[in-house]
């Protein structure tokens, strides 16, 4: 059970990072999803046989997980999927500004512009 629990964490981990390398902006926030993901089952599965009792007593030899990794986990999907609605509201707006999702088509480099024109020798202002 602990060995598929931790190849299915590193197949999620190791798929994000592939995605994440991707020229594709798609591809990249569904990495970051990915390896969110990952992270958030690392840290539950790091405080699966770890805790006491909640209010009430359990029989002898009976285990139970830690509240305080569930809650962490759940404020961490939910500050992921805030993110994600973010990156995706950004990324909406440069595919309809560049009609390119390709990173390196999405944002050419640009030239530095002053913001006032030094004035001409001998110019009156």
């Amino acid at each position: 059970m602990i060995l598929a629990l931790a190849l299915a964490i590193a197949v999620l981990f190791g798929s994000g990072a592939f995605l994440l390398l991707k020229r594709d902006l798609i591809r990249m926030v569904g990495g970051v999803i990915l390896m969110s993901n990952a992270v958030n089952l690392f840290i539950v599965a790091a405080g699966l046989g770890r805790g006491r009792e909640p209010i009430y007593p359990l029989p002898p030899g009976r285990q139970v997980s830690d509240p305080v990794v569930q809650a962490l986990v759940l404020t961490a999907i939910v500050i992921g999927f805030g993110t994600v609605a973010v990156v995706l509201g950004l990324l909406y707006r440069s595919y309809t500004a560049r009609r390119a999702r390709d990173a390196a088509l999405a944002s050419p480099p640009e030239e530095a512009t002053p913001l006032m024109e030094p004035p001409v020798d001998g110019a009156v202002e």
